[in-house]
């Protein structure tokens, strides 16, 4: 009998790594879904997963998760998805250089970490695949989200490079840059948008109660549903030769076209309207 693929997902606690974990377990897959909080890691295995804490802020909990893969799975792996992120919003000159370093430890250092000790599990595999949760906003830059623009386009270029690197190895990367998905990002944002941002002693302290403030407490503008994006992973994870990049939803389409015909004073007004 043949033995399931296997992946490691990081950030399953909700939202898209949620989705996909569970749709990838029910195709069969034999899935190591992790989470930050240990609450959440609990919660994933009562719902009968196999669940892993794992804080990509943590070095050792990367290690120690990747080991506990590795024992599992007599030290192989098929795929990686990295997915956990979070958002600091605000405009640049409101973050604070502390603010900016815990951005990038969570949302890239985390993954090159997870990255490098995995890439040994592949190679005594054959390959792999792993698949890096980027965003639009690795293509496009967004006013008042410039701590996670700057993480995701660090994620594009970190990925572009990887796979020139894993060139003949067998391991392929792809990046899946979503648009606007309902997912828990926003109210997640509020969290860390609390802790690193004094707003009332902003330069922009008008700005904020003029608008700001009800964009980030209130949202705007349509989400798509989650599944658009597990489907769009399922296909990248599964196809025999995978696009380098699937961007998902109508917005990111769209955005990615602009990026590459537009001027950038012309990308400039137009993402200002957005």
């Amino acid at each position: 009998m043949t033995s399931p693929r296997t992946i490691l997902i990081t950030g399953c606690s909700s939202g898209i790594g949620h989705d996909t974990a569970h749709a990838l377990a029910v195709r069969g897959w034999r899935v190591f879904a992790s989470a930050r909080r240990e609450e959440d890691r609990a919660r994933l295995e009562a719902e009968g997963l196999e669940a892993l804490q794992l804080d990509l802020a943590d070095p050792a909990s990367i290690a120690t998760a990747v080991a506990d893969v590795a024992e599992a799975t007599g030290g192989t792996l098929d795929a990686l998805f990295n997915n956990g992120a979070a958002a600091i919003p605000g405009p640049l000159e409101d973050v604070s250089t502390d603010a900016m370093r815990a951005a990038f430890e969570g949302n890239f250092f985390g993954w090159h970490d997870l990255t490098i000790r995995v890439i040994p599990l592949m190679r005594a595999n054959g390959g792999g695949r792993i698949l890096n949760n980027s965003s639009i906003l690795g293509l496009v830059a967004a006013k008042w989200r410039g701590a996670y623009v700057a993480t995701k386009f660090a994620v594009e270029g970190w990925s572009d490079t990887l796979r020139m690197e894993m060139e003949g190895t067998g391991i392929e990367i792809v990046l899946i840059e979503p648009g606007p998905i309902a997912t828990k990002f926003r109210q997640n944002a509020v969290a860390e948008f609390e802790r690193w941002i004094d707003w009332e002693k902003s330069a922009r302290a008008d700005e904020y109660r003029a608008s700001l403030l009800d964009q980030l407490y209130h949202g705007s503008g349509r989400n798509w549903p989650v599944g658009e994006a597990t489907r769009v992973v399922i296909r990248a994870l599964e196809a025999k030769r995978p696009k380098a990049r699937y961007t998902v939803t109508r917005p990111a389409h769209l955005g990615a076209l602009a990026a590459r015909i537009l001027p950038t004073r012309a990308l400039d007004r137009l993402l200002a309207k957005a």
